[in-house]
């Protein structure tokens, strides 16, 4: 490393510069009227607390739909709902098979109507 003379100082050109603070203070950033340390929150998009979820759409999962019992995926949905990783696609595979008897196929429509 090339050592520069500035004014009886040396300093290194390839060293990142050094924090001056002795006093133990790290370099959080700090709330400019308390001077106490602000807590960092990670980056949201879209925050909880601006949205509101329609309650027929909050809950996405087989059980919550309409006349699920009893219907052709309800016995996957019981085998795969706790599945997860690899397994997940060897069940998966297992219920595509031919040999797969699911129950009765339903004709019905369960779409939610929106305003």
């Amino acid at each position: 490393a090339k050592k520069k003379k500035t004014g009886g100082e040396q300093k290194y050109s390839n060293f990142v510069k050094e924090n001056k603070s002795f006093n133990g203070e790290s370099s959080l950033p700090r709330d400019q009227e308390s001077g106490k340390r602000r807590k960092s929150e990670p980056f949201r998009r879209v925050k909880d607390e601006e949205i509101e979820i329609d309650p027929r759409l909050a809950n996405n999962s087989f059980e919550a739909k309409m006349g699920a019992k009893g219907c052709w995926g309800e016995k996957a949905s019981l085998d795969l709902k706790f599945t997860k990783g690899k397994s997940f696609r060897k069940e998966k595979t297992k219920k595509k098979r031919g040999s797969y008897r699911g129950g009765q196929i339903s004709t019905s429509v369960n779409s939610i109507k929106f305003d």
